[in-house]
C-alpha cells in the first residue's frame, strides 16, 4: 500500500511540473529527483553542521560528529502504520575516533575527513535501490556558523593553508571557540496520535553552556520540523533560524544534493537527493514556498541558491582545492535587499548582461543594462584575467576559491519565472514557483579564462533558505518548504 500511493504522488507531482514545462516537441521529461515532489511516505532526510569554511574543526561535547539521518520505511499494520528506522541513535552519534563499517581507518582521528565518511555511512543506510534507476539518498538540511577566527588559522585562503592573522570587522568572533559546532537534538520521525500524520525533526543551538529548559531568549537556535500525512500530499518542511550576539551570522538551507561526486561548495563526495544533475540550459525547479519571519533586513533569503563547481579553464572540478573554483547564483527575495550594483560602482556587476534572446549588454552600457537586477558580483580569488573593476569573493569561506553572482526581483528574470518585483514570494505572499533555473543559469554570467572552451554547466546542489549575515541583535526567519521537484529532458531519449 505505501509504495502503490508513492507511485501515485509521483505521477501527480511530475504531471503538475510537466504541465508548466516549456517543453520542445517530442521531448520527454522526467524527474532528477530520487523523491519527486517530496510525496514519498518513506522519508530520507540528513543533516550536516559546518564552521566558517566547510569543515567541521571541532565537534561539540557529547553530540557526535555533525552528520545525522532519518530515515524510514512505513508499512500498513492493521488499521494503521508502522514506521521502521534505518538508521539508529548510535549512528547519529558516531564520534571522531570511533569506527563504523566502511570507515577508513587512516580518518578516524581527523575530524573533518570523519565527517566526510560518517555522511557516506549514513546514506548507506538510507540508500533507495529503484529499478533502472540511479539510487539516491536524503534531503540534506545545511546548517552553518559564519564565525571565523583568524587566530585559529583553520580556514584556507583561495584553497592554500594560511597562518593565524589578525581580527577583521568582516569576521564576527567572540574569542577562541567562536567556529563550534551546535548542540544538535533529534527527535525521529513518529506517527501522532492520529495514526495518519508523520512528524520529525532536528533542532538545537550553537551556545553551548545554553539551558534550552530556560527558552531560547539570548541564544542562537535553529529548527527543521518535517511533517506530513499518510499517503496524501507533500512533507512540509518548517524551518527556524535564530541569531544571538555570540552567533550573528548563521545559514539553513534544505538541499537537493548530487547522490554521488563533488556538490556546490565541497571538495569531497557527498550524498543526496540528486539522481541525475541538471544541466543548463534545459531544466525547471518547482517548488512551494511560505516565508512566514524573514530574519531582519541582513537575509539573504535565497528562493533559488544555486551551487556546481568548474574550473577557470571550464574543466570539471577534481578536489584539486587550488584550481577548482565553487560557483554560486542567488536569487535574494527579502526586499530589504538593495543592488550595490550600480553604474558608478561597476565592480559589484557582472561584466555582462545577458538577454532571453541572448544579446549580450556590457556592464558601461548605461542605457541598457539592469543594474538593478544584481545585488552583488564578486570574481574568483583564483581569476588571472579579471575584467576590470572588480571584487574577489571572500576567499575564506570554502574549502577553494569561489564566484558569487546574487541577484534580486526584477523585470530582467520574469522571463523564467522569477520574481519581478520586491516583496513577491515574501511575507504575506506564499506562492508556487515554477522557475526555468536552466535557461536562466545558462545566461547568467560566469568567468572563464580568455580562450577557453565555454564550461557544461551542471548544477549539483540546488536549496532554497537563508544566510542571516552578520545581525546586530537577534534575528528570526521562519519558512515552509514543500513541493520541491526538478525536471529535466530524460537521457535516454
Amino acid at each position: 500500500m505505501e509504495m502503490d500511493s508513492y507511485r501515485l504522488n509521483w505521477l501527480i507531482f511530475v504531471t503538475l511540473a510537466l504541465s508548466a514545462v516549456p517543453c520542445s516537441v517530442g521531448k520527454k521529461y522526467i524527474s532528477a529527483l530520487g523523491d519527486p515532489g517530496m510525496a514519498r511516505d518513506g522519508l530520507r532526510v540528513a543533516f550536516e553542521g559546518w564552521n566558517f569554511c566547510n569543515e567541521v574543526g571541532a565537534e561539540a561535547p557529547n553530540m557526535g560528529s555533525p552528520r545525522a539521518a532519518d530515515c524510514f520505511d512505513i508499512y500498513p499494520v492493521g488499521d494503521g502504520h508502522k514506521i521502521k528506522h534505518r538508521v539508529t541513535e548510535e549512528d547519529n552519534k558516531l564520534s571522531v575516533g570511533e569506527p563504523f563499517v566502511g570507515g577508513t581507518p587512516s580518518v578516524l582521528t581527523d575530524v573533518d575527513l570523519y565527517a566526510v565518511e560518517k555522511e557516506l555511512y549514513l546514506a548507506s543506510k538510507c540508500q533507495v535501490d529503484e529499478a533502472d534507476q540511479k539510487p539516491w539518498h536524503f534531503w540534506m538540511v545545511m546548517l552553518k556558523n559564519g564565525n571565523m577566527d583568524t587566530l585559529s588559522g583553520l580556514c584556507p585562503k583561495d584553497g592554500h593553508k594560511v597562518g593565524p592573522f589578525p581580527p577583521e570587522p568582516r569576521f564576527p568572533c567572540f574569542g577562541k571557540g567562536c567556529m563550534n559546532q551546535p548542540l544538535l537534538f533529534h527527535e525521529y520521525t513518529s506517527l501522532q496520535e492520529d495514526n495518519t500524520t508523520m512528524k520529525g525533526s532536528f533542532y538545537g543551538t550553537y551556545d553551548l553552556d545554553a539551558d534550552l529548559s530556560k527558552g531560547f531568549d539570548n541564544i542562537s537556535y535553529s529548527n527543521v520540523t518535517w511533517k506530513k500525512e499518510v499517503g496524501k500530499g507533500s512533507w512540509v518542511f518548517h524551518h527556524v533560524l535564530k541569531t544571538s550576539e555570540k552567533y550573528p551570522w548563521l545559514m539553513l538551507y534544505l538541499r537537493s544534493d548530487a547522490t554521488t561526486g563533488l556538490s556546490g561548495g565541497y571538495n569531497h563526495q557527498t550524498r543526496g537527493m540528486t539522481r541525475i544533475i541538471p544541466e543548463s540550459p534545459d531544466f525547471t525547479v518547482r517548488f512551494t514556498l511560505n516565508v512566514m519571519r524573514g530574519g531582519g533586513p541582513k537575509s539573504q533569503f535565497y528562493l533559488m541558491d544555486m551551487g556546481s563547481c568548474w574550473k577557470n579553464n571550464g574543466q570539471p572540478c577534481d578536489g584539486d582545492v587550488t584550481t577548482d573554483v565553487t560557483r554560486y547564483s542567488e536569487m535574494i527575495i527579502n526586499p530589504s535587499v538593495t543592488a550595490w550594483c550600480r553604474a558608478d560602482n561597476l565592480n559589484s556587476c557582472p561584466p555582462y548582461h545577458t538577454l532571453p534572446n541572448g544579446t549580450r549588454i556590457h556592464r558601461t552600457a548605461t542605457a541598457n543594462y539592469p543594474y538593478g537586477a544584481y545585488h552583488m558580483y564578486c570574481t574568483p580569488g583564483n581569476a588571472q584575467h579579471p575584467e576590470e573593476p572588480y571584487n574577489i569573493c571572500d576567499q575564506y569561506s570554502n574549502p577553494q576559491p569561489q564566484e558569487i553572482l546574487q541577484i534580486i526581483p526584477h523585470p530582467a528574470w520574469g522571463d523564467y519565472g522569477y520574481p519581478t518585483e520586491p516583496g513577491q514570494g515574501w511575507i504575506g505572499d506564499p506562492r508556487t514557483w515554477e522557475l526555468d533555473v536552466g535557461r536562466m543559469s545558462q545566461a547568467l554570467y560566469f568567468y572563464q579564462d580568455p580562450g577557453t572552451p565555454p564550461v557544461r554547466r551542471l548544477w549539483p546542489s540546488l536549496d532554497v533558505g537563508t544566510e542571516i549575515y552578520v545581525s546586530k541583535e537577534g534575528e528570526i526567519a521562519e519558512w515552509e518548504l514543500s513541493n520541491f521537484e526538478v525536471v529535466i529532458p530524460d537521457p535516454s531519449q
